[in-house]
């Protein structure tokens, strides 16, 4: 399964609140719902949070989260009139399309947490994107974040559900990938992330866990909220 990131920014003339309002109840719902071989849509939605990473904050207000069962139906859904004549012809109505990122990554679950829900949200999610430090090759970044890292992280206080996605091949074809992961880590609201990222776990063991693996100098995060469009049960 193809887990698909897609950090998208509001074009000039548009509020956060317009932007975000347009996405998840217009495109989301109008277009990109319609095509077909996407499994399972959800959109993130910014809400402000001092601890967001980065030397400069991302200027991107939400990501689409989307399912595909494989390269085949990526690679269909494309082709198809839903996206062509639909999906990409709107995109210029509300987003700045030349900021956008997109990472198709593999995801890797580290803390399950409670069942999914469309009409419970669950809280509050940190999304973060990494880049492996210099001089550490691909292999070695993927097995050291899932076998030394990502076991640190899930030890933080509050933590509810826990991915680490590392992207997929095909990014470094032609040279190098912009990030090496996607993680997300949930928490039940924003006091609770606060009070993880304040916690002496986070400052004696996260932090330098991730000072291992990761370049400072690309670590950006987004703090949002879940907005369901399909799912979180496949169609």
């Amino acid at each position: 399964m193809i887990h698909q990131f897609i950090f998208a920014a509001p074009k000039p003339e548009l509020s956060d609140a317009e932007f975000q309002d347009y996405w998840v109840h217009v495109h989301a719902v109008k277009y990109a719902s319609r095509i077909s071989q996407i499994k399972r849509y959800l959109i993130d939605t910014r809400i402000p949070f001092e601890g967001d990473l980065g030397k400069s904050l991302l200027p991107h207000q939400g990501i689409a989260e989307i399912w595909l069962e494989n390269d085949t139906e990526q690679l269909a859904s494309l082709r198809s009139e839903e996206f062509l004549q639909g999906a990409r012809l709107d995109e210029p109505n509300w987003a700045a399309f030349w900021l956008t990122i997109g990472i198709d990554t593999e995801a890797h679950e580290i803390v399950t947490g409670p069942p999914l829900s469309a009409t419970e949200p669950g809280g509050v999610k940190l999304t973060v994107l990494m880049k492996r430090r210099p001089g550490l090759d691909l292999a070695t970044y993927r097995r050291l974040t899932l076998d030394l890292y990502a076991p640190i992280v899930a030890g933080l206080p509050g933590l509810r559900r826990y991915l680490h996605c590392h992207t997929r091949d095909g990014f470094y074809t032609f040279g190098e990938a912009g990030f090496d992961s996607v993680e997300q880590l949930w928490f039940d609201d924003v006091d609770a992330l606060r009070a993880a990222l304040a916690s002496s776990h986070y400052g004696d063991r996260v932090r330098p866990a991730q000072e291992a693996v990761a370049d400072p100098a690309h670590l950006f995060s987004m703090t949002a909220k879940e907005h369901w469009i399909i799912g979180p049960q496949p169609r």
